[in-house]
């Protein structure tokens, strides 16, 4: 499975355009990007898509030095129980 992540507004996603296997939402500002929900289809669950959704906002956000809110319950457990992951966190 190619687990390229792509982007468009408000979200990125892995897998095709009109049927992503994962999808994670934000709401970005000049400060703060706040996952909103993050999506995976049932059949490619437990694969890691979701948390790789996730490394990579908290990876854009250190390169545009941004918080993170995770709104989202799955993001807020993953960036939680990484404690790399604290010093972009917007608690």
């Amino acid at each position: 499975m190619d687990r390229t992540i792509h982007e468009s507004k408000g979200e990125f996603y892995i897998g095709g355009v009109d049927s992503p296997d994962a999808q994670l939402f934000f709401e970005e500002d000049d400060n703060v990007i706040t996952i909103t929900s993050t999506e995976v289809t049932p059949a490619q669950r437990e694969q890691g898509l979701g948390k790789d959704l996730v490394d990579h906002v908290v990876n854009y956000a250190r390169k545009e030095k941004k918080k993170v809110d995770p709104v989202c319950s799955f993001a807020y457990d993953v960036i939680k129980s990484t404690p790399e992951y604290h010093v972009v966190w917007k608690e």
